[in-house]
């Protein structure tokens, strides 16, 4: 089976308090694009691999870490704890999405890996049931189940699908070479709740976005980080009518009211892509 997980990006994220789990809640607004791995599962009938087996390669974009801890094996092996009957698979996994960039390529692809073992092994289960193991390994892999726009709460696993459709306009994607982990990010924001919820800012014209529709995050990787304020305002001068940070970064993006020319030579030395 082939199959085609997406990215996101975060319009507006409030991170609004510190729990005691050592998490954080949040405020966002998640929003599918274009972007898109690729996915090729197939049932291992080789004898010489042992039941149970997930055996994954990767190419395009090159990702670190151990095979054994991606997050598509991780998919696997919790969906083979409730389903042990499930064959090896062999999973070739291509990827489009650059890493520790915020969009969610490694959430989509475990959710995506969920989904593809539920239809082709006809294990029935359901969104929900699909969105519950998905969130036993990583918050906004629930998310990624069913990808449409919503409203995410919690550490980002509760959902409120939301109408919200910007296929009119273009969305560029700026990825610089800086790594951001999660965790360095969330160690330099203080959480407060916002004035004014993210979900009631979108409501409005995208024009005002820019000056009300903020991601927490991004002040302060500024400060650490001052090319991602320098690529924002970059995005603004091609035409943007509302650019940010997407999660807790490093990828930008801006969106268009029309295709911006030259994007990709406008980014030396970054990942670039319009969808």
């Amino acid at each position: 089976m082939i199959t085609y997980p997406c990215a996101k990006i975060n319009l507006g994220l409030n991170i609004v308090a510190r729990r005691n789990d050592g998490y954080h809640d949040l405020e966002t607004v998640f929003y599918p694009i274009r972007l898109s791995d690729k996915l090729d599962i197939k049932v291992l009938n080789d004898c010489d691999y042992n039941e149970g087996q997930c055996v994954l390669a990767i190419d395009g974009i090159s990702i670190e870490g151990d095979i054994k801890d991606n997050l598509v094996v991780k998919a696997y092996n919790i969906i083979r704890q409730h389903f042990p009957e499930i064959p090896p698979v062999n999973i070739k996994l291509t990827k489009n999405i650059p890493s520790q960039a915020g969009m969610g390529g490694g959430s989509s692809d475990c959710a995506y890996t969920i989904t593809a073992l539920n239809k082709m092994f006809n294990l029935g289960m359901s969104i929900p049931d699909m969105q519950y193991i998905a969130s036993k390994i990583g918050a906004d892999c629930p998310f990624f189940i069913n990808p449409l726009p919503s409203f995410a709460t919690g550490i980002g696993e509760h959902l409120r699908p939301i109408h919200l459709d910007l296929s009119q306009y273009y969305i560029g994607i700026v990825k610089p070479q800086v790594m951001i982990s999660t965790r360095e990010a969330f160690a330099h924001v203080t959480p407060q709740k916002p004035t004014r919820c993210c979900l009631d800012i979108i409501e409005g014209p995208i024009e005002s976005w820019r000056y009300e529709l903020v991601n927490d995050f991004e002040n302060s990787i500024a400060e650490i980080y001052p090319e991602i304020a320098v690529l924002k305002q970059r995005l603004y001068d091609i035409g943007a009518i509302y650019a940010s940070m997407s999660g807790s970064g490093s990828a930008l993006y801006g969106i268009f009211k029309h295709c911006p020319r030259n994007f990709n030579s406008s980014f030396d030395k970054c990942f670039t892509a319009i969808v």
